[in-house]
């Protein structure tokens, strides 16, 4: 059995305020992204500006933290809406939902494509690559702050959380820092770098992201509120399904239009 290292959750003040590690990993998820598009796009233009990747790094980060926590609240915490509607604004402390943030960000960049007149498909084809990032960063936070661990394990590198009872459990925050985070940036951010039909990349991201997620829940302690569902599912899992099937149908279409961003 592994320790588990219980790292302060604040990690500094700024005179009296605390600054949270969580916040932290979102902020450096969000820059480090932005960087890389920023520096990509240096190199290999694809029909965006630096101004324009500033703007979009501004609307899809606006969309992720408002989606992800309205996501959190409807999908897994509807309750406090009633008995403590002011959690629902503190961020900084944890509680964010991926498929909640990614609709956030879908709709941000429809409003994008919409304000520029850039096809909607080639943005999120543009930011995809660098989403994993945010991911990974997201998942470091969760183990900082010691939640959303996994289920009772005997295997050795099980760990005993401060708030997860007594028994050892799979540090699912780090299978899925390993599987949502590294090996998604390393397959999307690798078949994207030669150009690919419109469509193709998001298919990829989505249908990765939806089997990578349902295999991580296998190890993840369902959501105390919600438990199992349908045949031993999770709520992740149940989320993560349509996006499978919404990444296989863009995959099948890009490329059978097969028309090329320019």
């Amino acid at each position: 059995m592994l320790a588990y290292p219980e790292i302060n959750p604040i990690a500094f003040h700024i005179f009296s305020w605390p600054v949270y590690w969580y916040g932290l990993m979102y902020l450096f998820g969000l820059l480090a992204g932005w960087g890389i598009l920023a520096l990509r796009t240096h190199f290999s233009p694809r029909g965006f500006t630096q101004d324009q990747i500033s703007d979009i790094a501004f609307y899809a980060a606006l969309g992720a933290i408002l989606g992800g926590r309205l996501g959190y609240i409807l999908f897994y915490d509807t309750q406090v809406i009633f008995t403590d509607p002011l959690v629902i604004f503190q961020t900084w402390k944890g509680g964010m939902s991926f498929h909640g943030g990614l609709l956030g960000v879908l709709v941000a960049m429809v409003i994008y494509a919409r304000k520029t007149n850039k096809p909607f498909l080639v943005l999120t084809d543009f930011i995809a690559p660098v989403v994993p990032i945010g991911l990974g960063a997201g998942r470091i936070g969760n183990f900082i702050n010691g939640e959303l661990w996994g289920r009772v394990t005997d295997v050795s590198w099980g760990m005993i959380f401060p708030n997860g009872g007594p028994w050892p459990r799979h540090p699912s925050q780090l299978y899925e820092l390993a599987l949502e985070g590294v090996l998604l940036f390393l397959i999307i951010f690798l078949y994207s770098w030669k150009p690919r039909p419109v469509g193709a990349v998001s298919g990829v991201f989505a249908i990765c992201y939806g089997v990578f997620r349902c295999l991580a829940e296998f190890f993840r302690e369902p959501d105390a509120p919600i438990g199992y569902l349908f045949g031993g599912m999770t709520e992740g899992q149940l989320l993560s399904i349509p996006l499978i099937v919404v990444g296989i149908i863009l995959l099948v279409c890009a490329y059978k239009k097969r028309q090329v961003a320019t």
